[in-house]
């Protein structure tokens, strides 16, 4: 069965940066199709990015310019940059896959707080 494992989040102040990291353990479709989503608390989780077929990016108007999908060469690790980082980016976050596919078991995700 396929583990989602996300890390990378902590606290920053507002305008600061944070690399979020979306390993698995199991097998998945080669990160050709993954997503980032975030849960800000109280709200419900909603789709922050979505890589699709490999070479496809789409971002929440919320996070473009300052967010950037990657995958590294050996396409086992997906990132998620977050630059410019604002209070309303304080969430949850976690990867799976786009909202099209049947998801696998949701990690723990991981916090991001963004201080004022």
């Amino acid at each position: 069965q396929v583990q989602l494992v996300e890390s990378g989040g902590g606290l920053v102040q507002t305008g600061g940066s944070l690399r979020l990291s979306c390993t698995t353990r199991g097998q998945v479709r080669g990160f050709n199709n993954m997503a980032w989503y975030r849960q800000p608390p109280g709200e419900q989780r909603y789709l922050v990015a979505a890589l699709t077929n490999g070479d496809t990016i789409n971002y929440a108007d919320s996070v473009k310019g300052r967010f950037t999908v990657s995958r590294d060469s050996q396409k086992t690790t997906m990132y998620l940059q977050m630059n410019d980082l604002k209070p309303e980016d304080t969430a949850v976050y976690y990867c799976n896959g786009p909202p099209q596919f049947t998801p696998y078991p949701w990690g723990q995700g991981t916090q991001v707080t963004v201080s004022s």
